[in-house]
């Protein structure tokens, strides 16, 4: 039987033929419910291939994914209440990144974990287009490609580069000044994230409330490759919620992570 990481890599090797059959092919698009964003035909079936494949492997894993559809009071429902009370549990985004997707960037992600207990323990951040598959377990280091990876080794919060949307920047959010460091951004989360545990970026973040389908892969990335993950008020990050969502996220080499934490509002 396969490991947990190889089920996912095989996962979203198969997720990646089905979303590059859409990319650029002028899919079907339509807003979701709330604002909450644009959906594709792609999503969606990727979702369905994810979501037929994965529960058989695993039969006793519940499932989480931005796609499948949750009422809103979830901690009610019976699929939720389910999830809920499995120690282990596949937190999906079938594509994270969706405006990339539809805009025909080629940053966006398959976003896959498994999380027990509300940690993760199993992550693939895959890009089909660039052909970048981040992986990480709780027993091995994050990788790219089969190479071992590492997260920045800046110690000073003064010059980094931090993956985050602009208005992450707006004076609000800080005790101070904000922080002068150079700003970046990319669609995906998932992707930000692998970007720090990769090392290409000092930091990423957050601040508003985030899905857990969009952090979950990537936190483990970072952390397995040497990095520090924190909610945006410093708390640990915890899966499987009934409202699957997070504070914020803030994910850094350990000393740019402090110093961001110690520098936010």
């Amino acid at each position: 039987m396969p490991s947990d990481l190889e089920l996912l890599v095989t996962a979203a090797r198969e997720a990646g033929k089905i979303a590059r059959g859409f990319f650029k092919s002028d899919p079907k698009v339509w807003e979701k419910s709330n604002n909450a964003g644009p959906v594709t035909e792609a999503d969606l079936a990727v979702n369905q291939m994810l979501e037929r494949t994965l529960p058989a492997a695993r039969p006793d894993y519940g499932w989480l994914s931005e796609e499948t559809e949750e009422t809103e009071e979830t901690e009610e429902t019976e699929d939720d209440t389910s999830r809920r009370n499995k120690p282990r549990v596949f937190v999906i985004d079938p594509i994270d990144g969706t405006r990339a997707f539809i805009a025909g960037s080629d940053t966006w992600a398959h976003s896959l974990a498994v999380v027990e207990d509300g940690r993760p323990v199993a992550a693939v951040v895959y890009l089909p287009v660039l052909d970048k598959m981040y992986t990480a377990s709780r027993d091995v280091p994050a990788k790219l490609n089969g190479q071992e990876i590492t997260v920045s080794g800046r110690t000073e919060i003064s010059g980094a580069t931090v993956l985050a949307a602009k208005p992450n920047f707006d004076q609000h959010h800080w005790r101070g000044d904000v922080p002068d460091v150079e700003p970046a951004f990319r669609s995906s989360l998932a992707y930000r994230m692998a970007l720090v545990a990769e090392g290409r970026f000092d930091a990423m973040l957050t601040l508003r409330p985030t899905w857990e389908w969009d952090v979950a892969a990537g936190s483990l990335l970072v952390t397995q490759a040497g990095g520090a993950v924190t909610g945006r008020h410093n708390e640990e990050p915890v899966f499987n919620n009934a409202m699957p969502q997070l504070s914020g996220m803030v994910a850094a080499g350990p000393p740019v992570h402090k110093e961001l934490i110690k520098a936010l509002a």
